[in-house]
């Protein structure tokens, strides 16, 4: 399976809005405002239709689905936290942390990827992990190197040891497993917030990794090839950690960000990106104030 996606799914939000129960492990959403529900549903609509069209327009394929209106699911518009699809079209079905958030898994969306000429021909659900108070949310809470066969996963509530274990044995992955803490010393809640893995490079908060293993990590992702471009831990606030490379109908490489993280870069790591991918920036701040996640979130990999 390719590093960079050539198509991703997008799920267009019904009822987005600041979700409580949610922000109790996640540090980067905020509560300021939640209450004009309309207005942030409004807001975040908006800029979900403005991302895909800005996608499009660079020739990236999007196939994007509608939530369904009940029942209310205020992160629906995060999809690559309850699934990921893989090679020979097998899918995997995650345990998902927050019970609402349970709500997101739908059958009748993969049904509608198939009409849409996404090949699944197995669905492998581990969702019951979910029975032990253990939990996986997916590319969110693992980062994928898939030239390598390699899982990065920082520990959190979010994201079990035992249930990353069942993952790699699945795909025949090795996992690569590390602590990682923001600020204020709490668990980074998913690891794609610290960190993007690219064909030929890597984007890390090194500074976030806990420091007896943060030499560790560079070093394999340096050994697989990757140039790695660190980012400090404001940097990381600011989503410049949650990208996603993808290649357009040309094969052209493009990475990803929201303009919140772009602006957070330096122009010598713009220069650095540039080498290796022209930058594909979309305006989220709704969504990103609110529900805690930034445009990675938001583009769940397809192929």
């Amino acid at each position: 399976m390719n590093q960079a996606a050539k198509s991703i799914l997008m799920v267009r939000p019904a009822h987005f809005g600041f979700d409580p129960s949610t922000a109790k492990t996640n540090s980067f959403q905020q509560d300021e405002g939640a209450e004009k529900q309309h207005y942030i549903q409004h807001l975040a609509l908006e800029e979900f239709n403005g991302a895909i069209s800005h996608l499009r327009s660079y020739g990236i394929h999007v196939i994007d689905i509608n939530d369904t209106e009940y029942p209310r699911k205020p992160n629906a518009v995060f999809p690559n936290n309850w699934v990921s699809f893989h090679d020979k079209g097998k899918v995997i079905i995650y345990p998902m942390l927050a019970e609402n958030r349970r709500w997101e898994r739908r059958l009748d969306l993969l049904d509608q990827l198939i009409d849409e000429g996404i090949i699944v021909r197995e669905i492998i659900d581990i969702s019951l992990y979910e029975e032990e108070n253990k939990f996986l949310e997916s590319t969110g809470s693992v980062v994928l190197d898939y030239q390598h066969h390699l899982a990065y996963a920082c520990l959190s509530s979010r994201t079990d040891r035992t249930v990353l274990d069942k993952m790699c044995e699945i795909l025949n992955y090795e996992p690569v497993l590390f602590e990682a803490h923001n600020k204020v010393g709490v668990p980074i809640y998913h690891t794609n917030v610290l960190m993007c893995i690219a064909d030929h490079y890597a984007v890390v908060c090194a500074e976030s990794i806990h420091e007896e293993q943060r030499f560790d990590v560079i070093q394999v992702l340096e050994t697989t090839g990757h140039q790695v471009i660190e980012i400090t831990m404001d940097q990381m606030y600011a989503f410049a950690g949650n990208m996603l490379e993808v290649v357009n109908q040309e094969g052209k490489s493009h990475l990803v960000m929201s303009q919140t993280a772009h602006d957070s870069l330096t122009s010598l790591q713009i220069e650095h990106l540039a080498n290796f991918s022209e930058l594909i920036t979309v305006k989220i701040p709704t969504i990103e104030k609110y529900g805690g996640g930034s445009v990675r979130c938001m583009m769940c990999k397809l192929g």
